[in-house]
Parts: C-alpha cells; structure tokens; sequence
C-alpha cells in the first residue's frame, strides 16, 4: 500500500465520528440506484463499496453488504443498518466470489486510488458482479492525479479527478457501459454520479510502468466468461509467453501484469462468437480507445496479435513485425494471430515474434507506487 493511500485511510480511522456528523448521504441517488437494480433483475448479493459510516445502506437493496478498509467506519454501520452484514476489505482485491453481486454502489470510494491503478480495481469489480449487473461510481470531473488539496478540511486524503474522455476510455476498458450520468458541483470539484453495467466481456488488465501491452482483436465468448484473453486450450498466445519467458504463470493476466509489467486489452471490447461480427466503426472506436489508453500509461511498446484485425482497422498493407505507425505515441509491433486455427504460424515464431516486440521497447519507468 502507498504511503498516501495509508494517510489517506489513517485521516477515515482517526475522525469517522466527525466525518459521520459533518457529512450527509446522497439518499436520493441511493433509492435512484435501488430501483434500478430492482428492474435488472440479476441475482445476486448487492455491496456498498467504501461505505464509510453506512448511512446510505437504510435506502440501498435490503441486506446489502458494507465494506470499508477502516475499522472506525465499519463501527459505526450499525447506527445505520443493524443487521447489515460487514466487511473491512481492500477495493483492489475485494472479497466476493466471482459473479456473485447483483450490483455495487461506490460513492467517492476509487476517488482514493491513484488514476493508473483504477483500471486494476475495475477489473476485480468486473469479476465480481455478474453480467448485466448494476453499478454506482461516485467520481471527481477534472485532471488531477493524486493530490493532497491545501483546503481540504479533512486535511491528509489524496484524491484523483478524471478528464471525461479518459474515463470512458477505462470503463470501457474495464468491461461497463456507462447507462446514466448526473454532474453537479461539489465544492471546488465537479462530482460524477455514474449508472454503469456490466458487460459480458474481458476486462483489461493495464497499469503504470508496463513493458508490453498486448492487444488481442476480441474476447470470444468463452474467453469472457473465463475472464481471461487467449483463454482456450487451442489458442497459442499463453504457451508462446511461457515459451519466451515472459510469463510464469499459465493464463493468470494479474499476475503477468503485476510481476512481469506485460498488459492486457483488446481493440475491440465486444465479445461475439466470430470476428467476422465487428463493424468497421467499432474497429475505429477501438483504436481511438487505444490511442487515449496507450497515451496515458504510455507502455513500452504495444504488440497487435492478429494482421486481420489491424489491417481492417488500421492499415490494409500491413505485414508482421514493427509498424511505421504508432499508437499514443508508442511502438507498434503487428504479429501473426496466436489461434490455433492459424495452424501455419508455428510457436516458434510467436516466440520469436513476442521476444522482438519486447526489444523494441522504450523504457517506460516503474512507478515507486506499482499496485502489488
């Protein structure tokens, strides 16, 4: 954990009671969110995620869940809902089973996480509630990563703001279509009141300080309901990482971003049955999404496996290996389509292909916060 993030949690520890008294819920969102996970109808638990003293759990979905990282907060829950079941857990690692909530409400809790580890909490996010599942992200509108405010009367919280184009880039990334948006000022900020869904889908695996980020077309459906890209056996993308020493573990993409600083993501995030399905808008919205993404965290270099895709959506006279083009700024490395079906590239050549496309990498940094 981040020396901030443990200030910031030590400032909720020390003066919950005075948060509690000099703060108010937003009740009206709150019963907005419970109806709305009413009419999605998918089952499951429902969790208040960061729920600081639990009042708004008397007007979210009856036995919803109360998870906090302090101690202090979770005390004070049962001046709210007595028989509220509770949690102190971590919104980076959360304790839920796989598809098990129905819906999630986060108000102003990944305000508290620096911006580049967010996509890695969505992704636990997205393993957790269940296809078609409802979301509330409580946010900040704006462009600040990680900052301590001069004015903040709960003095010692870090926060970060999003800029709007950036944020619907990691949300999509993340596997949620935003479904409603409220904007209203909150003090010197803007917040952002998010009705998001989860999709059926695979959520990137991206942070700070990536060495490679690899870019499959699309999740097949089973690779989405796996969670995993390149999830079949047939499928080569995982042996050929092992083979070149770039994974440890076979089909684990957390551990290979955290341990090997290698990403994940698609360029397109609709899951279908066959590529032949995508549109060539989505094909340039996946790029324009990739552009802000690669940008942003600005990976080492970013290596496409599959020429068909990239050459619908980018260029048509496309041939393996490195790209004159660049995405975000960065190195582009075109290799063959890992499937099994494509049976005349052998291993060896995805190897080999996965080993150049690392050498050519810029150095991108290791943050001295990398999410572990």
């Amino acid at each position: 954990m981040s020396e901030a993030l443990a200030r910031t949690l030590e400032v909720y520890e020390r003066r919950a009671l005075e948060w509690e008294r000099r703060r108010e819920p937003r009740t009206d969102a709150a019963s907005a969110f419970t109806r709305a996970v009413a009419a999605a109808g998918v089952p499951g638990a429902v969790a208040d995620l960061g729920c600081g003293p639990g009042w708004h759990l008397p007007h979210l979905p009856g036995g919803t869940v109360a998870l906090d990282a302090t101690a202090a907060m979770l005390d004070l829950v049962p001046r709210h809902a007595s028989g509220a079941p509770r949690v102190r857990g971590d919104l980076r690692r959360l304790p839920f089973a796989t598809a098990s909530l129905a819906a999630a409400w986060a108000e102003r809790s990944y305000v508290h996480l620096p911006r580049a580890w967010v996509p890695l909490a969505l992704r636990e996010l997205h393993r957790c509630v269940a296809v078609g599942g409802t979301v509330h992200l409580g946010l900040f509108a704006g462009d600040d990563e990680w900052v301590a405010p001069d004015d903040d009367e709960f003095g010692g919280r870090w926060f970060s703001a999003w800029p709007r184009d950036l944020l619907g880039a990691v949300l999509e990334g993340a596997g949620f279509t935003v479904r409603g948006e409220e904007a209203r000022p909150d003090g010197p900020v803007e917040h952002l009141s998010l009705s998001v869904r989860r999709e059926r889908t695979i959520a990137d695996t991206v942070g700070p300080g990536m060495r490679l980020l690899l870019v499959g077309l699309n999740p097949s459906l089973v690779a989405a309901d796996a969670g995993v890209g390149f999830h079949r056996r047939g499928n080569r993308a995982w042996p050929a990482l092992l083979a070149a020493g770039l994974a440890t573990v076979d089909r684990d993409p957390v551990d290979l971003l955290v341990r090997h600083r290698i990403g994940m993501t698609d360029l397109v995030k609709r899951a279908s049955p066959r590529a032949g399905e995508l549109s060539a808008a989505e094909y340039a919205h996946g790029v324009e999404r990739l552009e802000r993404l690669c940008a942003w965290l600005r990976p080492g270099a970013v290596c496409v496996l599959g020429l068909t895709g990239w050459r619908r959506a980018v260029d048509p006279d496309a041939v393996a290996g490195p790209q004159p083009g660049r995405l975000g700024g960065r190195r582009v490395h075109l290799m063959p389509n890992p499937s099994g079906a494509n049976a005349h590239t052998t291993l060896d050549e995805l190897v080999e292909h996965l080993t150049e496309a690392l050498g050519s990498a810029e150095d991108p940094g290791v943050p001295r916060d990398w999410p572990s």
